[in-house]
């Protein structure tokens, strides 16, 4: 018989208010691609983690190609043919790409560096300027110099932990192709991913985690959508209500908006028009790294230089306000980083309230320069609670939490705050289904309630999930609107390389040739309009 890849047999590991492994046990053979599913605080990152060497085990054995191996550190990890890409990254920000990638890997040179990540870029589609500084890159961007880094070790088992998370789907196609490639090598792949449909493509073997133990063992690809779910969260996530309704008032109004780049990695904003009402979800596509980062600081007030008059909320211009005067206003945000601008890492959830939350009629006022520590936990506690967070209590740190857990923390403690306009960059980033579909939901419920909600989200399933109308930003350009009933898959793929222009009119031309005579200008008015 073929001897396993990697073969864990009863690793426990113990946290002072968690369980995050309890007697696990895994097997990945040669060539396969594997797959760890489970919810947010299920235990898989942690079992990653110890794998990698990041983590020790207070319990149980690793076995490398039938050898019983003592990982204490990545650097061990990459000696045995280990290599992992991680949820959250591990790049510094003051360091350009190339020195980033040059810091886990065993070059002659910083050049002979640089011209391998050109070339695996290349070949794999993920293109990335190697002198580019971390701190200038989108999420997205971010993400793929993280595969490209662990692709350059030619790794035996590689680990990848939600790498999908942020990548269109065309840049996912491409990554399947990559790893598909890889596995046919010889390559053994972990794959950790919410998304059902990947999984169920990609892999060929899963193992479900759920409250740190191991739930069961299948074949993805035999498995449904559906059964999937039932394993992972005992449940099929519920459907989402989305009733038409007619939107009220402009919150929102953005008039031609242009903004140069306050960097020579960033892009320009050119001419943004954009308007968001009461009571309707405004969904923007596009890929990553097209203006996206520039478009949300100016909305949030974290780019004062917007031209006055080009933002307004109902009848007031804001665009020379900072964050907590459009906060009072009722803008409320949720950054695309949870780590270090969603949240403090190393504040407690309760602390981490008052980062947007001081001037809620809601929440315990500063009183002569004292917090009242014991209203805001209870409020925080409230919020962990009602939106399901899987945490050690009010006093947990918020880098304790798993990614999805705190994004939901986040999400919650601005929805909780009863925005009138409520702006959120990729919501359900790294989200398990059933969180995802909670917090979709939420977003509805905040709609419904009247409140004026855009979405900026690479995920273009949740988009036609929760909007009513979608725009794609491409270039630091913002197409047209189009009412979700006209979109389509195919069409924002379309768009999102900037050809909106060329498909309105092949459109409208259509429409023509179809319409009886005497009835060509309704539609094509119509659509224009739209």
């Amino acid at each position: 018989m073929t001897t396993p890849r990697l073969q864990l047999s009863g690793i426990t590991k113990r946290y002072p208010s968690v369980v995050a492994n309890s007697d696990v046990s895994l097997t990945v053979m040669p060539g396969e691609t594997h797959a760890v599913l489970g919810e947010n605080g299920a235990g898989k990152s942690t079992l990653m983690k110890i794998i990698y060497g990041s983590v020790k085990p207070d319990a149980g054995e690793v076995r490398i190609n039938g050898q019983l191996m003592q990982i204490r550190n990545p650097k061990d990890a990459r000696a045995n043919g280990i290599s992992m890409v991680f949820q959250h990254f591990n790049l510094f920000d003051t360091l350009t790409v190339a020195e980033n990638v040059w810091l886990g890997l065993a070059r002659d040179s910083l050049d002979q560096v640089t011209a391998s990540i050109v070339a695996k870029a290349t070949e794999y589609g993920l293109d990335i300027d190697p002198e580019r500084p971390v701190h200038t890159l989108s999420v997205g961007e971010m993400q793929r110099v993280e595969i490209i880094r662990a692709l350059l070790t030619r790794p035996e088992l590689l680990i990848l932990d939600e790498p999908t998370s942020v990548l269109t789907p065309q840049a996912v196609d491409k990554l399947f192709v990559v790893l598909k490639k890889l596995a046919s090598e010889g390559c053994s792949i972990l794959y950790i991913s919410h998304k059902l449909h990947e999984i169920r493509e990609l892999c060929n073997a899963c193992t479900v985690l759920r409250g740190g133990k191991v739930t069961g063992v299948c074949n993805p690809s035999e498995e449904s959508n559906a059964s999937l779910s039932r394993m992972m969260i005992g449940a099929e996530p519920p459907q989402l209500q989305h009733r038409p309704q007619q939107a009220d008032a402009v919150v929102l109004a953005v008039n031609g908006l242009s903004l140069e780049r306050d960097d020579q990695f960033g892009v320009d904003l050119e001419g943004i028009d954009l308007q968001v009402r009461g009571g309707e979800v405004v969904g923007i596509a596009g890929v990553s790294g097209n203006g996206q980062k520039e478009l949300m600081y100016a909305l949030s007030g974290e780019d004062g230089r917007a031209p006055k008059g080009s933002i307004r909320m109902g009848e007031t211009d804001v665009s020379a306000l900072h964050p907590g005067e459009r906060r009072k206003l009722g803008l409320h945000f949720v950054p695309e980083e949870r780590l270090g601008r969603g949240a403090v890492p190393t504040l407690s959830l309760a602390h981490n309230l008052l980062l947007t939350r001081t001037g809620s009629i809601s929440l315990p006022k500063f009183a002569g320069g004292w917090i009242k520590v014991g209203a805001l936990e209870q409020h925080a506690a409230q919020l962990i609670k009602t939106f399901n967070v899987k945490a050690g209590g009010p006093r947990a740190l918020a880098r304790s939490l798993s990614g999805g857990n705190l994004q939901k923390f986040i999400v919650g403690r601005e929805i909780d705050a009863q925005p009138k306009l409520f702006i959120v960059s990729q919501p359900t980033w790294g989200v398990d289904v059933g969180a995802a579909a909670q917090i979709r939901g939420e977003i509805l419920a905040l709609r419904d309630a009247g409140c004026a909600v855009l979405v900026v989200s690479e995920e273009l399933e949740e988009l036609f999930e929760v909007s009513d109308r979608l725009h794609v930003i491409s270039k630091g350009q913002l197409s047209p609107s189009v009412p979700i009933a006209d979109a389509s898959i195919e069409r924002i793929g379309v768009w999102m390389s900037g050809l909106w222009d060329d498909d309105l009119q092949r459109h409208l031309a259509e429409l023509e040739e179809t319409t009886e005579p005497g009835l060509t200008g309704v539609p094509g008015a119509n659509h224009a309009q739209a």
